[in-house]
């Protein structure tokens, strides 16, 4: 009897109990259903858990703050830093040709007045269907200016709309903190797309007057952003921040009445290590040049630990889930032999060998085995999409940024067809040895 004949001789008789066949296959895909989806879902939230406490940019992200380190700058996460030490392009350049780094994202950051609408623009909270409520009034603040070309590498998460375009100069996205100014309501970043604002970057004319002159640019609100990359509610291209830039240092400092010079050439760095094993050594070449940074690697270190130990946890719950359903198929199998004794007998007397019969109930085990396995892959990846939607409904409606579920490896996948399959042999093992071995006379004469 070869393979082809046993598969054959297992389909027929996996229909010849539909009942049984099909709660038996429905263990299998239970079972392996939620061992994918539990796995699944734990690799691909660890990635996300991770990525998050990047902020939205690589994890091995580094900022670099105008700041002396201090002693205690290796032992903590948060930059401590002390008087202030210029972020030159010579310091730039240092970092650029310390081993372990991968690139750097040069950081601007320009004092700016900020003219919201109905001034600036038209938003639709403030069209004066409230009498009652104060119209938003101009405000200081910082644009934070960055190369929008790789934006990949800047900490921030954009939680509605689009990052400005390249070198524009005429679009910016804003952080919460803009919201706070016109006393919106964060968890709807959508209000605000779209809306014009003006942004006037002040210069000295005469300290001792007071006489201060602005550059007045129109700029449309692209996005909403989590975070942000240096201290500042409007984020914009670099182009934009240099010429606001270069126009304030047209004039003279203005320290006196609170609008002074910009006392570094960056306001910080983004520095991205080749991996996160790079990231220690990186931060203390770059202490060593002496300037304050922050990462978050011991947080990512204490993470992942607690992750691996959630990962053990999820994945033996689904393969136990996975044994328990498996061992119906050897349950199945073995009320099988009872039943077919007689045709377990009669097949033996016409010439089948103990290797035969052993064939017949492993591929039999195969079909159940490998049919489950499908339909509970099926199943977890269904399982994944729901719990993905769930979850980012969740996390957008408290004004969150979204964590994504999608993707799940292949590897996952794969692991749990072939494993439904492996463990379902296994689980026929014995019954199909029992029935190989039993004697055709004792088997012909069992009714």
């Amino acid at each position: 009897m070869s393979w082809r004949d046993g598969i054959a001789l297992a389909v027929r008789s996996v229909t010849r109990r539909p009942a049984r066949t099909v709660l038996t296959i429905l263990a299998v895909a239970l079972g392996s259903g939620l061992l994918v989806a539990l796995v699944a879902i734990a690799q691909v939230a660890d990635t996300q858990v991770i990525g998050q406490l990047g902020k939205g940019g690589p994890t091995s992200a580094i900022a670099v703050l105008p700041a002396a380190a201090t002693s205690a700058q290796l032992g903590t996460d948060s930059a401590q830093g002390g008087e202030v030490n210029p972020i030159t392009l010579a310091t730039v350049n240092a970092i650029q040709n310390a081993p372990g780094v991968s690139s750097i994202q040069t950081v601007l950051s320009q004092a700016v007045f900020v003219v919201p609408p109905p001034l600036g623009g038209s938003i639709p909270s403030f069209t004066g269907d409230d009498p009652d409520r104060r119209l938003p009034r101009p405000f200081a603040d910082n644009l934070v200016g960055v190369d929008l070309k790789s934006s990949g590498q800047l900490p921030i998460t954009v939680l509605a709309g689009r990052l400005p375009s390249a070198g524009s100069t005429s679009e910016v996205v804003v952080t919460a903190g803009y919201f706070d100014h016109l006393q919106l309501d964060i968890k709807h970043p959508e209000t605000v797309l779209g809306v014009v604002i003006e942004i006037g970057a002040p210069q000295v004319v005469d300290a001792g007057g007071g006489v201060v002159r602005g550059r007045w640019t129109r700029a449309a609100i692209t996005g909403v952003v989590a975070q942000n990359a240096a201290g500042g509610d409007l984020l914009g291209a670099q182009e934009l921040a240099s010429a606001d830039r270069a126009w304030q240092l047209g004039g003279v400092d203005g320290n006196s009445i609170g609008i002074p010079l910009p006392s570094s050439p960056y306001a910080s760095l983004i520095v991205i290590a080749d991996s996160l094993n790079d990231v220690h050594q990186v931060r203390a070449e770059i202490t060593t040049l002496g300037f304050a940074n922050s990462a978050p690697e011991h947080l990512v270190a204490s993470t992942q630990r607690y992750l691996h130990v959630v990962d053990i946890v999820l994945g033996a719950i689904g393969t136990i889930a996975l044994v328990i359903a498996v061992l119906g198929i050897a349950n199945a199998l073995l009320a099988a032999v009872r039943e077919r004794r007689r045709e377990i007998g009669i097949l033996k007397a016409i010439g089948a060998r103990d290797g035969d019969i052993l064939r017949w109930f492993l591929a039999e085990a195969f079909v159940v085995g490998g049919i489950g396995g499908i339909l509970g892959t099926l199943f977890g990846l269904a399982a994944v999409t729901i719990t993905a939607q769930v979850v980012d409904s969740y996390l957008v409606e408290q004004g969150l940024s979204n964590v994504s579920l999608g993707g799940v490896p292949l590897l996952t996948a794969l692991i749990g067809v072939v494993g439904s399959l492996l463990l379902s042999l296994l689980a026929a093992a014995w019954p199909a040895l029992r029935a190989a071995r039993l004697p055709a006379r004792e088997a012909v004469g069992a009714l």
